[in-house]
């Protein structure tokens, strides 16, 4: 399994992105809106391919301890071989498609119960 993305949720997802783009140095990579058009996602790549999710919570800026971030995401083969096979702490969401996402995606929990998104490219 390789390590894909990172989630952070931030006030503002273009601030957010420029900040890592001019600031950091990172790539600008993609984006898409949530299905029920509420939540921009914007995406950020570091050197080695690794990229960042900004997920807008529109201005929200007030986090509890261990909100900021939302998950990681881990790339596999199969989404519903890996939910299948993983001992996982919980379950989020089972694999479910994700067409704005290109995506197959599970969300599991981890034995802390920290969000793991499991992820199949689709085409």
């Amino acid at each position: 399994m390789d390590l894909i993305h990172t989630c952070l949720n931030v006030a503002d997802a273009e601030e957010s992105a420029r900040f890592y783009v001019e600031e950091l140095g990172f790539e600008d990579s993609w984006s898409f809106e949530s299905e029920d058009g509420e939540t921009e996602n914007r995406y950020v790549a570091a050197d080695n391919g690794v990229e960042l999710q900004l997920s807008d919570t529109e201005g929200e800026t007030d986090f509890e301890p261990g909100s900021a971030w939302d998950h990681i995401a881990v790339g596999v083969e199969s989404c519903d071989d890996a939910f299948e096979a993983i001992d996982h702490h919980g379950i989020v969401q089972e694999p479910a498609d994700q067409p704005a996402a290109g995506a197959r995606t599970a969300f599991i929990e981890d034995p802390d119960g920290h969000v793991v998104e499991l992820v199949e490219p689709i085409e």
